[in-house]
């Protein structure tokens, strides 16, 4: 094998394909998760009203969490609660959340499950797993390996020297500037 720019550009980037693909939509829906999350997709919802405590306090207690839990059958699958703002969140095993509103006692009983392909990529791009975040490392190596190699492919007027280091400044300004005025 010659080992020259474009055979290392090629031949990392077959390899990495399936990764690249999988990070590179992964990463997209990360950003837009506020809108659409798939690793907590609802299929189903149901809308539920319970009776709030007369002592506000005793709605952060375990034993009124565990009494609104046996209501569904639920209450050996809690998995932790908390309280934001007017919200009551209570989270179960199997990706069951409860959400209650502390002033009407009204909201919501969703069960969510990963959607296929979708939610598994993200699992990867979120995974803390010590033998994937060493390959995730080498991954990224990688890409800088293929992004600079990919830099001295073309020869001649589409060269990086002639035309390319123009938009590459470009490309490297935009997160700069990104950060100087939004971090």
């Amino acid at each position: 094998m010659k080992w020259n720019n474009r055979n290392i550009h090629r031949d990392i980037a077959y390899f990495y394909i399936g990764l690249i693909i999988a990070f590179s939509f992964s990463g997209i829906i990360l950003n837009h998760r506020q809108d659409w999350y798939p690793m907590d997709y609802a299929y189903e919802s149901e809308e539920v009203q319970i009776a709030l405590p007369d002592n506000p306090k005793s709605l952060d207690s375990e034993e009124f969490i565990r009494s609104i839990a046996e209501k569904w059958d639920l209450q050996d699958k809690y998995d932790g609660h908390r309280i934001r703002g007017e919200e009551l969140r209570v989270s179960f095993k199997r990706n069951i959340t409860l959400d209650i509103n502390i002033n009407s006692g009204k909201g919501f009983l969703e069960y969510k499950r990963k959607v296929p392909l979708l939610g598994h990529t993200m699992f990867l791009h979120k995974s803390t797993n010590n033998f994937w975040i060493w390959y995730s490392d080498i991954f990224g190596a990688a890409m800088l390996l293929i992004a600079f190699t990919g830099l001295f492919i073309t020869k001649g007027k589409n060269s990086f020297r002639k035309r390319g280091w123009k938009l590459a400044l470009t490309g490297v300004l935009f997160p700069i500037l990104f950060l100087i005025l939004f971090a």
